[in-house]
């Protein structure tokens, strides 16, 4: 069981890993061994997250979620397969964390007197500059 915040829990068996090989360091070890972690996570389907999480989510990682509804996340960051599939769990983890957080709402503001007040006497400035730039003879 995977604690992502006090109210949501993803259980293990929700998480899909497919293990490659990876590029990068790691010597002759490298063609051999496939220790880059490919995470398949279904959004759309899963019953663990809420559906305003989901819905978050799903906006939040578009472009990593395939035409499926599966959120993939693919950690070759390290050269053990344990190590990049930690780092892959940390990683939905934090997406999920952040879907998570509700949005503040904006609450619509007006111009302050003195701010208004600033703004047309700066008009009032630029336009007398131009005014002075102006040709004596104005035919």
């Amino acid at each position: 069981m995977i604690e992502v915040t006090p109210h949501i829990r993803l259980h293990e068996n929700e998480l899909v890993f497919h293990f490659v090989r990876a590029s990068g360091p790691g010597g002759q070890n490298v063609n051999k061994v496939a220790t880059a972690a490919e995470l398949r996570f279904d959004v759309m389907c899963n019953v663990s997250l809420p559906d305003a999480v989901r819905e978050r989510l799903s906006r939040l990682a578009a472009n990593k979620i395939n035409s499926q509804g599966q959120l993939l996340i693919f950690a070759q960051r390290f050269r053990t397969q344990e190590r990049n599939r930690a780092d892959a769990v940390e990683r939905l983890v934090t997406l999920i964390r952040r879907a998570a957080e509700i949005p503040k709402s904006r609450k619509a503001s007006r111009p302050t007197r003195a701010s208004r007040l600033r703004r047309l006497e700066g008009k009032r400035r630029q336009a007398h500059k131009k005014r002075l730039r102006r040709s004596s003879c104005d035919d």
